[in-house]
């Protein structure tokens, strides 16, 4: 690889690392606005609030979006470092081995919540709930992910996001992270 290219592959991750830290500011934005635990009550109560639906589907898309980011950012992280990723549970043992991601199961487990929001058109509230709590539930696991891959670009490959204007907010998401678990 030329120098000129690998400077691009690295102007790429850094990037890729800004948009982890879009996802998550606007992930937490979306999650802020909506009162947990959710119940059918409380959906079927409010069938016709836009807003609270539109949030919903705001949390799906960016909770999806957060994790196909760091797909692509750890998949492009791996090559920079040199390591071989023939396939993505490869990439995902790397980052599992190294302590980035909390663990391989807790990953697919994040990636099989959010798919079927995705696909189905669900009018029952129950499992409505049901999905979005269970989404609300794994969104520290991401932002946890998501912090621990930066520091690991940081530390290992000697990268860090484009200086932008989610820097700070990331941060502070992280620090609220922090104190919720205390």
């Amino acid at each position: 690889m030329t120098a000129h290219a690998l400077e691009n592959e690295r102007l790429h991750l850094a990037s890729l690392l800004e948009a982890i830290q879009c996802c998550v500011y606007f992930l937490a934005a979306s999650d802020h606005r909506l009162t947990w635990p959710l119940t059918a009550a409380c959906l079927n109560e409010n069938e016709n609030n836009i807003e609270l639906f539109e949030t919903l589907a705001a949390v799906n898309k960016r909770f999806a979006k957060l994790q196909d980011t760091m797909d692509a950012a750890m998949r492009h992280a791996r090559l920079l470092a040199g390591e071989p990723g023939e396939t993505f549970l490869k990439v995902l043992s790397f980052y599992e081995k190294g302590g980035v991601i909390d663990s391989v199961a807790a990953w697919q487990l994040c990636r099989t919540t959010r798919n079927p929001a995705a696909h189905d058109s669900e009018t029952e509230y129950t499992e409505i709930a049901e999905h979005f709590n269970s989404v609300h539930t794994l969104i520290p696991t991401l932002y946890g992910d998501a912090n621990r891959f930066l520091n690991y670009c940081a530390t290992a490959l000697d990268m860090s996001p484009n200086p932008g204007h989610f820097v700070d907010d990331f941060v502070h998401v992280m620090n609220s992270l922090a104190s919720d678990v205390r």
